[in-house]
């Protein structure tokens, strides 16, 4: 069995003519004090992972060092170019199934694809609407899945920042 962990980017910073390279845009200083507490959640609750894949993006590869940097054993980040906003479900599949060897997979995505994602593994006909630093987990059998996964839990970002307490 595979657990795998989607997230999506925590809160960043406003489109604009402040940041015209969408792809350079970071967390503001809001999301990175939420998501080093929800991170904190996820530590207490006692979820741990194998590996972190993110986007390339600088609010992606921001949320999963935050993540990654709540655990004392850190767990290596790998960037992922089909987590980016344009990636196809199949280039998501190769990119998990490379790391198939691994029982708990983070992903780090954009919306919708990360929504659609977790739809699409969890055999739902409907598109999930994560939140920014929103978490679920979804257990496959295999990678890539033969089968619909089971989702496990689907928890908002408040919820992580209160189970942090």
């Amino acid at each position: 069995m595979v657990e795998i962990y989607l997230i999506r980017h925590a809160i960043a910073e406003e489109r604009g003519e402040k940041w015209p390279d969408d792809t350079k845009r970071p967390l503001s200083a809001d999301g990175i004090a939420r998501m080093r507490k929800a991170a904190k959640g996820l530590v207490r609750l006692d979820v741990r992972f194998d590996v972190v894949l993110t986007s390339p993006l600088v609010r992606t590869r921001q949320t999963a060092d935050i993540v990654a940097s709540a655990y004392e054993h850190r767990p290596p980040i790998v960037l992922a170019e089909s987590l980016a906003p344009e990636g196809e479900y199949a280039d998501v599949l190769a990119d998990l199934q490379k790391h198939a060897k691994r029982s708990r997979i983070a992903a780090v995505g954009h919306e919708p694809n990360i929504g659609e994602l977790a739809a699409r593994l969890a055999g739902s006909r409907h598109r999930f609407a994560f939140r920014k630093g929103a978490v679920c987990r979804i257990d496959l059998a295999s990678l890539p899945p033969s089968r619909p996964g089971t989702l496990r839990w689907f928890l908002p970002p408040g919820v992580l920042r209160a189970i942090r307490k």
